[in-house]
């Protein structure tokens, strides 16, 4: 398939979106103290193989990261804000985007107190239904740790299937750990 399947007229101006409860916004550097909170909390990195983060100053690389990878269109990192506030309780989006083959990987983070309201699945099927809709994916993957029952649980809600099981994929924290590769297809998600 060819590079121009891909809606890129995406990336001419960020895409902001809203939800019943949440706003989705670029994010913004004034985000760095609120990702800083949620990168350093032990609950929100449980599945996630990668150390918590120890200054605000990493929270800034992170953002610089995801602007430039929106701004050279392998990205879209959206910030998850409740209706009519500004601090953010979230990130989500495409990590990276597979253009020779329609396809986008997509992850998120929640900040702990906001777990358990379904605002992640919201995020989520709102950034799904973008991937299909808008940039005219095939599918979307996600990588997830095989324990992380909430994830999991969400993205069955969306119509993703496991597609694969990696044993031992990746090693942190002196130990392997596997990895769960779940998929959706345009036409088998399920729009909530």
């Amino acid at each position: 398939m060819s590079l121009d399947k891909v809606n890129t007229s995406v990336f001419e101006e960020f895409p902001v979106m809203e939800t019943r409860r949440l706003t989705l916004r670029s994010i913004a550097l004034t985000d760095a103290e609120s990702i800083f909170g949620m990168r350093s909390n032990a609950a929100v990195n449980r599945f996630i193989a990668r150390d918590s983060m120890f200054s605000s100053d990493s929270a800034v690389t992170l953002v610089k990261k995801t602007t430039e990878a929106f701004d050279n269109q392998l990205g879209i990192g959206w910030a998850g804000v409740l209706r009519n506030q500004n601090s953010i309780i979230g990130t989500c989006g495409f990590n990276s985007i597979d253009y020779p083959n329609l396809r986008a990987e997509i992850g998120g983070e929640m900040a702990a107190n906001y777990w358990g309201k379904h605002l992640a699945l919201e995020a989520t099927n709102a950034i799904v239904q973008f991937g299909f809709d808008q940039l005219k994916l095939h599918s979307i993957e996600a990588k997830v740790n095989p324990n992380n029952r909430g994830a999991i649980f969400l993205l069955k809600q969306l119509g993703f299937e496991q597609e694969a099981l990696f044993k031992d994929r990746i090693y942190f924290n002196k130990a392997y750990q596997d990895m769960a590769v779940y998929t959706v297809f345009k036409s088998s998600f399920k729009p909530h």
